[in-house]
């Protein structure tokens, strides 16, 4: 199913809609945002408290926001580093799809990081880009299939019992006591309510002044050879990123398929990502600077045909800390967001423990 045309074409879906149904006056809990965070939240959440009625508000289609437009690179740490207390990500990643019968085509071989001074002696990368980019350290990571993880996900909590509502933004919320969300149809009173927009509303998330939003590009190449991928030093189908400047990050599809991401739009407002097209203007100009760094990174780089151009927002803070905290004008309500490009496996896995914090189970972190 398509995501936001204007944001070009990504290579997976999210096949999952929605079954129509009336909207509820009130419910126990309930989730804004159907990215990664919100449909893993809302699952545990109903899998913890079946008794509890929890509802999930999502302003487009499932995969029409953050998550649906990653590149699916899966990392052990935050865009910070190390934060107290995170655990282990990868670990209880792949622990929760599992216990939500989720197929996420997860591969988590480790991950290259690309500098450009000091390479690992073997290392299989080496490139020309602003210097001699080469692979300098590997860490924890892999991939995923961003549509099967979304399409999994929204089955489990459909399963569970969440009632699902696609192309119902939330545009307002009030708080006092009971949290009142209000849509372009209705008002709903939640007791308890996680915020999980990301990169959308951020004046309701309470996130004005802390975050903001870009948007990010990718472009995926035609199959390469087996000979093609040995050649360009990723045989081992790790994916990579580099840790200096200009940025690149990488990885591979099932089917052989390369795909290389760089670049950031910036933007005034958030609301911009509505009508930013990747067809026109900065957009346009950055996707052309990467297909021309793409060609010219290796010889056997330089012919290959671009077969997919896309692109997605992304959240950051201005210290790269995700937030993961009380909702600054209700103790009832928690947001959680802004993982500023780290978020493919840490949303899922922060969206249970906001679950379980919702719950009274488990305490939230302090990263501010």
């Amino acid at each position: 199913m398509s995501g936001n045309k204007n944001w070009g074409k990504r290579p997976w879906t999210v096949e999952f809609r929605a079954t129509p149904r009336p909207l509820p006056a009130a419910m126990d809990f309930a989730v804004v945002g159907g990215g990664f965070t919100g449909l893993a939240a809302a699952a545990w959440l109903k899998r913890l408290a079946p008794e509890k009625s929890v509802a999930l508000f999502e302003a487009g289609q499932f995969g029409a926001g953050s998550s649906g437009y990653t590149g699916g690179v899966a990392l052990a740490e935050s865009a910070a580093g190390e934060l107290p207390g995170l655990g282990d990500v990868l670990g209880r990643y792949q622990k929760i799809l599992r216990e939500l019968e989720v197929d996420g085509e997860v591969s988590l071989p480790g991950a290259y990081e690309l500098g450009r001074s000091a390479p690992l002696a073997n290392a299989p990368i080496r490139w020309k880009d602003s210097g001699d980019l080469c692979a300098v350290k590997e860490v924890p990571g892999g991939t995923i299939n961003p549509g099967k993880v979304l399409s999994g996900l929204a089955r489990a909590a459909e399963r569970a019992g969440v009632m699902l509502f696609e192309d119902c933004g939330v545009e307002e919320a009030v708080f006092a006591g009971q949290v009142e969300l209000r849509t372009k149809n209705s008002a709903l009173q939640a007791g308890k309510v996680l915020f999980a927009t990301n990169a959308f509303a951020l004046e309701m998330a309470g996130l004005r002044e802390r975050a903001g939003s870009a948007f990010t590009l990718a472009v995926a190449t035609q199959p390469l050879t087996d000979a093609q991928l040995r050649e360009i030093g990723l045989a081992e189908r790790k994916p990579f990123y580099t840790v200096d400047l200009p940025y690149l990050w990488g990885r591979l599809l099932a089917g052989n398929q390369v795909i290389f991401g760089s670049g950031l739009v910036f933007l005034q407002d958030w609301r911009e990502l509505g009508t930013l097209d990747i067809e026109h203007g900065e957009a346009a100009e950055l996707f052309e600077q990467l297909e021309r760094r793409v060609h010219g990174l290796h010889p056997a780089l330089k012919d290959v045909e671009i077969t997919h151009r896309w692109g997605g927002p992304i959240c950051m803070t201005w210290e790269w800390k995700p937030v993961f905290e009380r909702h600054p004008e209700s103790e009832n309500a928690i947001v959680l967001g802004a993982y500023s490009g780290h978020g493919v496996a840490q949303s899922v896995y922060l969206g249970c423990w906001a679950a379980e914090a919702i719950l009274g189970r488990k305490a939230l972190p302090n990263w501010k």
